[in-house]
């Protein structure tokens, strides 16, 4: 039974992630800080380290390097609540088997142990080959923005590229699951801020009476609980962006709060008298209309005009067709990464069911039902029998869907036929025809056996 030894500081969530790994017969060991850590490590031998970036009395990178030094062998995997690419980057290129961020995805957690502890056994095998560190398994499928091909998708990606220069406070306006997030991070990785910290805060996660200590940080004995030093989201993202999502969810108090923390650009731990400067970018994002928010008193107009110097809209599925299965077929290559699949592509029918479905959970939704359908398919096609039940009814309720010419349908072959037959076998004219990436097309030609 593989040993694992735990570090965080929280230990509320210590132990629900020590009762998790138990369950999933692993030997797990828990210590609460890197002074636990370093003496539990003297003591035992351990198969894997899982050690929070964030700890109260040392840095999860700076500790990792410690054991990498003292236990080459043992692999590490760093966890923290910044999901920051930058970070990632730099934990793997100092020896981190890999690196998953909070909220955990339980499939992910596994995953990643799984693959750190695969790649350690390989190397002690085979110790004259080069290590090699773990692929990153990213549970949201979310760190790359996806181009779409459609009409909205291709103003957003204008918008993106004319305000990502700037230092302009950006509001990202949407429905759930649209990408926000990423759109956020999109305009992150293409600023002058791209090599610092981006942070990402969800503000309605957030109770209003530890907002401030959250945004701010405070110091130990400030309040009942606060047991060490914290670090707030404004100082943790200095010189880089912070992301506040829906924004709107912040209580009056927390808007006042926060209008003044971007107003001076200084800020004051709880408890202390001490003010930080801090130089950020401010992201934000919401799924309700702000505007009305102010009208109707909910939310401050002079935060809202802070925030607002330049906005975007994040479409939904719905309002971008001919990007459905572009993103579909990323879905799919990221979750036969992520679940070591071989997964080709969708039958023509699981084309036509998801093109007749409206998608209210938009790419999210998308994302969920791609790699559901990728863990539950057993030959080289997702075929319908493994959609969930809402697909059919969707289905039932549009029967007689059809696009003027060229959609895929129960004629598929005679479709893609036609389409290259019209555009002189010309395989990037026809897929646009047809609506389907160039790479679906060339497992449709193969599936159908067309030259």
């Amino acid at each position: 039974m593989p040993k694992i030894l735990v570090i965080e500081d929280d230990i509320s969530f210590c132990k629900l992630l020590e009762k998790f790994l138990t369950k999933n017969k692993y030997e797990v060991a828990v210590a609460f800080s890197a002074l636990e850590a370093r003496a539990a490590i003297k003591n035992e031998s351990f198969d894997l380290i899982l050690t929070d970036l964030r700890l109260p009395d040392s840095d999860g990178i700076g500790l990792m390097s410690e054991f990498k030094n003292s236990h080459p062998e043992t692999p590490v995997v760093l966890m923290t609540g910044y999901s920051d690419v930058n970070t990632a980057v730099k934990a793997i290129k100092n020896g981190a088997a890999d690196y998953i961020s909070k909220p955990f995805n339980p499939d992910e957690v596994l995953l990643v142990i799984t693959n750190a502890l695969q790649v350690s056994k390989e190397a002690e095998e085979t110790p004259v080959k080069e290590k090699k560190p773990a692929k990153k398994a990213s549970a949201s499928g979310e760190n790359e923005f996806v181009r779409g091909i459609s009409v909205a998708s291709k103003k957003l990606l204008d918008h993106i590229q004319l305000v990502s220069p700037t230092d302009m406070s950006v509001l990202i306006i949407g429905e759930s699951g649209t990408g926000k997030e990423i759109i956020a991070k999109s305009i992150h990785q293409q600023s002058q801020r791209k090599n610092n910290n981006f942070i990402a805060v969800d503000c309605g996660a957030i109770p209003k009476e530890l907002a401030a200590s959250e945004f701010f940080g405070h110091l130990k004995g400030s309040f009942t609980g606060a047991i060490s030093d914290k670090m707030g989201y404004f100082e943790a993202a200095n010189g880089g962006t912070l992301f506040l999502d829906e924004i709107g969810n912040l209580s009056y108090e927390n808007q006042i709060q926060l209008l003044r923390a971007l107003q001076e650009r200084k800020i004051k731990p709880v408890g202390s008298n001490k003010e930080i400067n801090v130089d950020i970018r401010i992201i934000t994002a919401t799924n309700e209309d702000l505007r009305e928010a102010v009208k109707n008193g909910d939310f401050r107009e002079d935060l809202y005009h802070r925030i607002n110097e330049f906005s975007i809209q994040s479409p939904s599925l719905k309002d971008r067709d001919e990007d459905l299965m572009v993103f579909a077929d990323y879905f799919l290559e990221k979750a036969n990464q992520q679940l070591n699949k071989e997964v080709i592509g969708f039958s023509p029918e699981v084309v036509s069911i998801f093109q007749n479905y409206s998608w209210p959970g938009n790419l999210r939704e998308l994302q969920n039902c791609v790699k559901r359908a990728t863990l539950l398919t057993q030959g080289d096609f997702i075929e319908s029998d493994v959609l969930p039940i809402e697909f059919f009814q969707a289905e039932k309720q549009k029967q007689g869907f059809s696009s003027a010419g060229f959609s895929l349908s129960d004629n598929e072959k005679e479709a893609i036929i036609q389409a290259l037959n019209r555009t002189q076998n010309n395989k990037s004219e026809a897929a646009k025809l047809l609506k389907i990436t160039r790479k679906t097309l060339y497992n449709k030609l193969k599936q159908y056996n067309i030259d």
